[in-house]
């Protein structure tokens, strides 16, 4: 009943999602039915923090840590070897050995050692069998297709053991590419999971590496993953709990991409490391992508982090990208449509449509580096904790900060900087006031900007990563209505870009205003005080 009993939960819309951006038009974000502002801190074996609970990972999810747990004693013992493979427990009549394609056929727990340089491991075991495999010093390749498959299975267990090392390597060309066959180094028909403390290096050399036609999740180990398109796939859902994970990929890096399931098709990083580098997206969900704990981060991509509803609630996120830094888009159809370039607004130059997309920010630390938009959302946007800082493009046909709809600022700490053509600024339902700062000409990267209050002191420093024109700034310290002055140059201690500021040497460029905005009006256009 474990599938059914996941299917009806995860399908459920997330009611008790909390966050601030709750408010604003549009479906709620489906996926794990109970993340909350604060989150319910809990933690693995490892002792990683993990904001999603383990109880509520195991009613959206496959997910059971007491699968992580067996009789050693029932342990069915198979070694690998080419044309030699051999079944040593006496509990072998469920495994099956043609020379070398060894198939495992029932439910149990099955620790596989040694190696076949030219095999395949296959589990074809019953609908409700849960299937154990250990790898114990294991490596597999094939050149012919999948070292590894789950033809069937309730669900599958890839345990690493500890201190060993292991790994699956695939052909370059698959001799079965029909509708069904597999295409990843690890494929699985079954929901999988991934656990152990040992270390697994996966070469998808063919199409992708890890990839899960039903759900995923990624309990911990130490994973390496090459791909010569996806790195890591759950199709209905795909979840790092923790564990190291580093994936290079020519696609995508880890997405889920259930279209056609609704409640389906969604990422959570719950705790962990994830490090990726994408030819495509680094981080994807068809429906709502969730950064809860953990450090996460793209280091190459064309877009970071792809999704319908992105919402970040803990942990660290860096995301490097060649478009897009943060992107809520997809196949959703619009809600109406936002003039922009206003007081508290958006984009200038027209109108643009304002689909149900949202990116929501409650907590962690985000930081953004990219070439295109750097916080881009189709439809509306709200930060209501944590600290965002995008180094956003230099080029004004894009913006640090792009919303179609409205930006609602109501805490946390914000720094925004960019080109000057396309500047968008928290909206007027903001609770959290801020500044707008509109440089003269592009300050180089490295160059200080500090923001004074009234009496001389800093509030905010700002050290800029490349070519900036502007900035927009808003955190608990700026008071609505208040007077700031803008200084270049001086000194800083900084993290992530933002940090504490001494004036000595700095050049004062002029005065802002908290709270009065003036986005800019297209391509070139500018907005704001300018020096």
């Amino acid at each position: 009943m474990k599938n059914l009993r996941t299917h009806f939960s995860v399908a459920a819309l997330a009611v008790t999602i909390g966050l601030a951006g709750c408010s604003v038009a549009g479906t709620t974000p489906t996926g794990i039915s109970a993340i909350s502002g604060t989150g319910t801190i809990s933690s693995t074996a490892s002792g990683t923090a993990q904001a999603v609970s383990l109880d509520t990972l195991a009613e959206d999810t496959h997910y059971d840590a007491d699968d992580l747990t067996w009789d050693a004693a029932a342990e069915v013992a198979v070694t690998l070897a080419d044309g030699a493979s051999t079944v040593t427990s006496t509990s072998s009549d469920a495994v099956n050995v043609d020379g070398d394609a060894v198939t495992i056929t029932a439910a149990g727990t099955y620790r596989l050692s040694g190696s076949l340089s030219d095999g395949q491991v296959v589990v074809a075991a019953g609908e409700e069998d849960v299937v154990r495999v250990i790898l114990d010093g294991a490596d597999v390749t094939s050149s012919t297709g999948s070292p590894f498959v789950v033809q069937s299975a309730n669900e599958a267990i890839v345990y690493l053991e500890d201190g060993t090392s292991n790994a699956l390597s695939d052909a370059s060309t698959y001799a079965d590419q029909g509708t069904d066959a597999p295409n990843a180094a690890l494929y699985s028909m079954a929901d999988l999971t991934i656990a152990g403390t040992g270390s697994l290096a996966v070469d998808g050399n063919f199409n992708d590496g890890i990839a899960a036609k039903d759900g995923l999740v990624l309990a911990s180990g130490s994973v390496t993953v090459h791909a010569a398109d996806d790195g890591i796939i759950g199709k209905d859902y795909a979840v790092l709990l923790d564990g190291a994970y580093q994936v290079s990929a020519a696609g995508d890096g880890f997405k889920s991409d259930n279209e056609e399931d609704g409640g389906r098709g969604w990422v959570l990083i719950n705790g962990g490391t994830l490090n990726v580098s994408a030819g495509d997206d680094g981080i994807k969900a068809f429906n709502t992508l969730t950064i809860a704990a953990g450090t996460t981060t793209v280091e190459e991509s064309e877009e970071g982090l792809e999704a319908q509803h992105i919402i970040m609630t803990g942990g660290t996120a860096t995301v490097t990208a060649n478009d897009d830094g943060v992107n809520a888009s997809g196949g959703s159809s619009t809600s109406g449509t936002s003039a922009q370039g206003g007081m508290g607004g958006g984009m200038g130059g027209g109108e643009m449509a304002v689909g149900d997309y949202t990116v929501e920010v409650s907590g962690g630390l985000l930081t953004i580096n990219s070439q295109g938009d750097g916080l881009d959302s189709n439809g509306n946007a709200s930060i209501s904790g944590g600290t965002v800082v995008v180094n956003g493009p230099t080029n004004s046909g894009n913006g640090a900060l792009d919303v179609n709809g409205e930006l609602a600022v109501s805490g946390g700490t914000v720094a925004a900087a960019g080109s000057a053509g396309m500047v968008v600024t928290p909206g007027s339902s903001s609770a959290q006031s801020g500044v707008q700062v509109t440089l003269g000409s592009s300050v180089a990267a490295g160059t200080v900007v500090q923001i004074a209050d009234s009496s001389g002191t800093v509030v905010a420093a700002f050290v800029t990563s490349k070519a900036t024109a502007s900035l927009v700034f808003s955190s608990a310290a700026i008071a609505e209505g208040q007077e700031y002055t803008i200084y270049t140059g001086g000194t800083a201690t900084v993290s992530a870009g933002l940090g504490e500021g001494s004036l000595d040497g700095a050049v004062e460029q002029g005065t802002v205003t908290a709270g009065e905005y003036t986005a800019a009006q297209g391509p070139g256009g500018g907005g704001g005080p300018r020096w």
